[in-house]
């Protein structure tokens, strides 16, 4: 008996592959023929958003809480808390600073207050000036410790100068120890401190200062009574 012999063409197991593939292809884009936005999408979905579409995304959620009642402005500065614990860029977490410092909220209390221990000097420098912005009693004595207690210099020098604009006399005494300092650039930034919140320019020697700081009250009306003596001529 003779069986029926059905033999294949030539190549016919490459020309299968070849309509297999393009058949693939034809459902689905390669990475070169995905447009920008399905590109940014992708690369979120693998390695997350960049640092500044997080900022951007703060900015957006932000607007929408400042136009929406105290409840939802809660909700907002309540979610950032976490933001702030888990965002490992400094420069984004100064933004998130700054931008939960313009609510009036428990939670973005708890921010600016928690932003001053931050490990990273450049948070902890904006935290001073947000501080500086917010004033009040609270804002002298948190600043105050930032200078005794840090670390770095540069954020020390920082929290001299916002003690400086804050203008509040109950700044004084720390001024006035900051005048003791070893470190020549701690004494110069009390000294400009101090005019500022003295209203007066003694000039910058630290020992003259000192003399001040040494009795605001009796200095005050000596200078009070110099200026009066200085205008009748």
């Amino acid at each position: 008996m003779k069986l029926w012999n059905v033999s294949r063409p030539a190549g016919g197991s490459a020309v299968i592959a070849l309509v297999a593939c393009c058949i693939l292809l034809s459902g689905c884009k390669t990475w070169k023929t995905l447009t920008t936005s399905e590109k940014t999408l992708e690369e979120q979905r693998k390695y997350g958003a960049t640092a500044d579409q997080r900022i951007d995304s703060l900015a957006a959620d932000a607007a929408k809480a400042k136009a929406g009642t105290h409840a939802e402005q809660a909700d907002f500065t309540s979610g950032q808390v976490k933001s702030m614990l888990d965002e490992h860029d400094p420069r984004v977490r100064c933004v998130i600073l700054e931008t939960v410092a313009e609510f009036d909220t428990p939670s973005a209390v708890a921010i600016c207050k928690g932003a001053l221990e931050d490990p990273d000097a450049r948070v902890r420098m904006a935290a001073c000036t947000t501080w500086r912005n917010r004033g009040g009693p609270e804002a002298v004595e948190l600043l105050a410790t930032r200078y005794r207690t840090d670390q770095e210099i540069d954020v020390r020098l920082r929290a001299l100068r916002e003690l400086g604009q804050l203008g509040d006399e109950q700044a004084i005494p720390v001024l006035a120890k900051a005048l003791e300092d070893s470190d020549p650039a701690v004494q110069y930034r009390a000294v400009a401190a101090l005019k500022k919140v003295s209203g007066r320019d003694l000039g910058d020697d630290v020992n003259k200062w000192r003399e001040w700081a040494a009795d605001p009250a009796e200095s005050s009306a000596e200078w009070s009574i110099a200026e009066e003596f200085r205008k009748l001529f």
